[in-house]
């Protein structure tokens, strides 16, 4: 149920009504100095789903509870070594930092992979997970891909190319994030109250959605894709690791939108993050820091 009806009038002005139409990219992005970066982030993308997804609803996965109490399967562990045997081929010099199998400084150019986000999810047999995959290089996001194969999605970018929705640089539609303006119109994510409770926070933010329009929980990877193509205006979660959010940044800003840490500071570094349009996100930030 919705909090508010946005005012009518103002519909035309607010509403950003996404329209996907595939087409290739190849001649433009090809120019990209980062272009084979970016191809060789799609086809990781795709053996990771290979992966992945021969496991989700296996009778025989297993799980591990990890010291931070969240769960890890054979399968998260099984993608991650398959995303890190491909770069030791093509880009040996890189280095990595995964989830499950060690987090290395960066060489100066470096390697980013959750291979699987949302595995609450995947253990419980929602389809909504995602690999991510996001390339560090002196100490700027330039690469992000995010796929997620049982929502027959996946989102990428590269920094000065914009952002695509499809599954490879010959078949995607452009990504832009909404024109609302008015926290009144505006529709926001959340994963979860747990943290921001934890944070001290929690007041602030049921203020903030107090204000909204329509507050909605897709969690994980999901929320910040939505806000890329345009489909919601804001998403935040209190406690993230660099691989949460490292794959997100390049797409949601060459989407159009912003990505902060909840006190404003741009990119993944603060342990925390912040996705909005950015013609929304002075608002936010105003309620949440």
């Amino acid at each position: 149920m919705s909090q508010t009806s946005p005012n009518s009038a103002s519909i035309d002005d607010e509403y950003f009504r996404p329209h996907y139409h595939h087409e290739s990219f190849v001649n433009e992005l090809s120019k990209n100095a980062h272009y084979d970066d970016l191809t060789l982030a799609l086809s990781m993308a795709d053996a990771a789903d290979r992966v992945s997804s021969t496991r989700f609803g296996a009778l025989d996965l297993h799980v591990e509870d990890k010291p931070d109490h969240t769960p890890v399967t054979d399968a998260d562990r099984e993608t991650e070594r398959t995303l890190r045997s491909i770069i030791a081929e093509h880009r040996p010099g890189d280095s990595v930092y995964g989830e499950e199998l060690g987090k290395a400084e960066s060489t100066g150019r470096r390697w980013i992979l959750d291979p699987i986000d949302g595995t609450k999810n995947f253990v419980r047999g929602v389809p909504v997970w995602a690999t991510l995959i996001g390339l560090e290089v002196n100490h700027e996001l330039i690469v992000g891909v995010v796929s997620s194969p049982f929502l027959h999605n996946r989102w990428f970018a590269v920094r000065g190319g914009g952002a695509y929705m499809g599954m490879d640089v010959d078949h995607a539609s452009r990504i832009h994030v909404s024109d609302v303006s008015q926290l009144q119109h505006a529709s926001m994510s959340l994963s979860s109250l747990s943290g921001w409770k934890e944070r001290g926070d929690r007041d602030k933010l049921i203020d903030l959605t107090d204000k909204l329009w329509r507050l909605r929980g897709f969690g994980d990877f999901w929320q910040y894709m939505l806000v890329a193509q345009g489909a919601i205006d804001i998403a935040a979660e209190p406690e993230l690791d660099l691989y949460d959010m490292a794959a997100l940044v390049p797409i949601v800003t060459e989407a159009g939108g912003q990505f902060t840490d909840l006190e404003g500071n741009p990119g993944p570094w603060g342990g925390c993050g912040l996705a909005t349009n950015g013609r929304l996100h002075a608002k936010v930030l105003d309620y949440l820091r």
